[in-house]
């Protein structure tokens, strides 16, 4: 009798296959993300690269895109050919560029090859695949690799390979980016001739950072990589973080390495739209709908169409238009006000917020299900106290920028200043960093800064920010949620005046998630 199949140890299986998938994903990223030029690129690509896809040969072509040619970025078995042109429709570059699939190539066809696959095939290589890489910033790239045995790419290969994607066309920019500013510096020292102009490009080279975030710490390099892992995806993200912290910056990075980046990221700040016209700023509204409707109005989820719409202060956003928010994000569609005509939306959601929502559903002034549905993908910005070693770069760069905005020539800042930054507790994050240079720069005598004042540190009775955030899975959330409304309801579960009402379920639902996640009468009834 043959044994049966036992399929939950298959599902365990491939789960396990997965996760170490997805950890090979990120140990790969992290060291292309190191990868700063073209050298420690091909030390990556020798030592971490050709170990886990077997290749014989590895290409990276690169174009931008207001470009009519391409250019061969990088050949790992010739790293000193020189930099030629091609022309983007020459059956190689844009059948790759224009295929969501992998496209596969048999080298022994009679065809009108590049000089580049007319070397590769002489080598004796007779099968090659080409995948195109995520557009980043105008960047287009394809990445082909070349077998002598094309078994050696296997399903499990692929999958890695559109894993680090995203990660490789970052590195691919970074290094672009990294020779533009040595051809730059180059030019600039020539001109110039001095030390002093050598130093002010090195600053600018440190300052490129990540898509317009500066800071090099290890807490920044993990967003960085969260970053890079969602963007490609059509993911809710949900950013939080204390205010001044740079939800907006990582919403736009966010935005311009996603497939919608050639599109224009809406933004909405939640705060500071007057309630009554939340509703007609997020949906629009239809000619006389309301008093003062004189003409038909396009909402801003509308008008993110095959874009981002980024929610800032999403946690200021009214009971009554939650529902409704809700509603698009399961949906895919909304209403004008004053239409009765459901209008389908393409539009992927960042929200952000300096407060802690789980506290705000506990206490009935966020809904526990929009709170799900945002919290698909939560990135924590950190405090930039927890990120000391970005203060002197970050307070170089706002020296340098509003030094040049006002027609200062400040050179930098004493120590005694540096060491005081660095101690500050910098209650207003990144913001009142940048506040405070502009002020020191505007009231400067000499050219370095050798006095600072901070202002004093307000902190609660608790001595505890408001904004601190408490780390607690969604089951939690939920059962303190439901605790709390069965005891304003004095235990009663069913009935009018029952919790199940309260919290708009059925009583037997109810019934069955307290059973599920462990609460019993002992919990409520004193």
């Amino acid at each position: 009798m043959e044994k049966p199949i036992d399929k939950t140890a298959i599902l365990i299986n491939r789960m396990q296959e997965r996760e170490k998938e997805q950890m090979l994903i990120l140990s790969i990223s992290a060291s292309l993300s190191q990868a700063s030029n073209k050298t420690a690129f091909n030390d990556v690509v020798n030592s971490v690269l050709k170990k886990h896809f077997q290749f014989d040969d590895f290409i990276l072509a690169s174009s931008n895109e207001e470009e009519t040619e391409y250019q061969i970025f990088y050949q790992f078995s010739n790293k000193t050919a020189e930099t030629k042109n091609y022309v983007l429709n020459d059956g190689f570059f844009d059948r790759c560029l224009n295929s969501a699939e992998m496209v596969i190539f048999n080298l022994t066809e009679n065809q009108n090859h590049p000089d580049y696959i007319q070397a590769v095939q002489k080598k004796g290589f007779k099968d090659g695949i080409g995948i195109s890489l995520p557009y980043n910033n105008g960047n287009q790239n394809v990445l082909f690799l070349f077998f002598k045995k094309a078994k050696t790419f296997s399903k499990e290969s692929n999958r890695i390979l559109r894993g680090i994607a995203i990660q490789l066309s970052i590195t691919i920019r970074n290094i672009s980016l990294m020779e533009e500013c040595e051809r730059n510096r180059s030019e600039l020292a020539t001109l110039k001739g001095n030390a002093s102009q050598n130093l002010e490009v090195k600053s600018r080279e440190q300052n490129l950072g990540f898509h317009g975030i500066i800071g090099n710490s290890d807490a920044m390099q993990k967003v960085y990589r969260l970053i890079s892992q969602v963007a490609f995806s059509p993911s809710t993200v949900l950013i939080f973080g204390e205010t001044g912290t740079g939800k907006e910056l990582v919403a736009s990075a966010i935005h311009y390495l996603s497939s919608g980046s050639k599109n224009k990221m809406i933004k909405v700040n939640c705060a500071s739209i007057p309630e009554n016209l939340i509703e007609s700023e997020l949906f629009g509204h239809e000619k006389g709908a309301f008093t003062g409707a004189t003409e038909q109005r396009i909402g801003k989820f509308e008008q993110a169409e095959n874009s981002t719409i980024f929610l800032d202060e999403i946690g200021e956003l009214p009971l009554e238009l939650q529902g409704k928010l809700l509603r698009v994000l399961q949906e895919k569609e909304i209403e004008r006000v004053g239409g009765n005509k459901s209008i389908k939306v393409n539009a992927r959601v960042i929200a952000a917020t300096n407060r802690s929502l789980e506290k705000e559903v506990l206490e009935q002034r966020f809904r526990s299900d929009l709170y799900y549905r945002l919290h698909v993908y939560p990135i924590l910005l950190p405090a930039l106290r927890e990120r000391q070693e970005d203060i002197e770069v970050l307070a170089n760069f706002f020296l340098e920028k509003h030094s040049n905005k006002i027609g200062k020539k400040i050179k930098g800042f004493s120590k005694k200043v540096l060491q005081n930054m660095r101690a500050n507790h910098w209650q207003g994050n990144v913001r009142e960093l940048e506040n405070i240079i502009e002020r020191n720069v505007l009231f400067a005598k000499d050219d370095v800064i050798k006095e600072m004042t901070f202002p004093e540190i307000f902190k609660s009775e608790l001595g505890i920010s408001e904004t601190t955030f408490h780390t607690k899975t969604l089951q939690e959330v939920e059962k303190e949620h439901i605790l709390k409304v069965i005891k304003k309801c004095n235990g009663r579960i069913s009935g009018t005046n029952g919790a199940a009402k309260l919290l708009g379920l059925p009583p037997t639902t109810l019934a069955s998630r307290m059973q599920k996640i462990g609460i019993k009468r002992e919990h409520f009834l004193d």
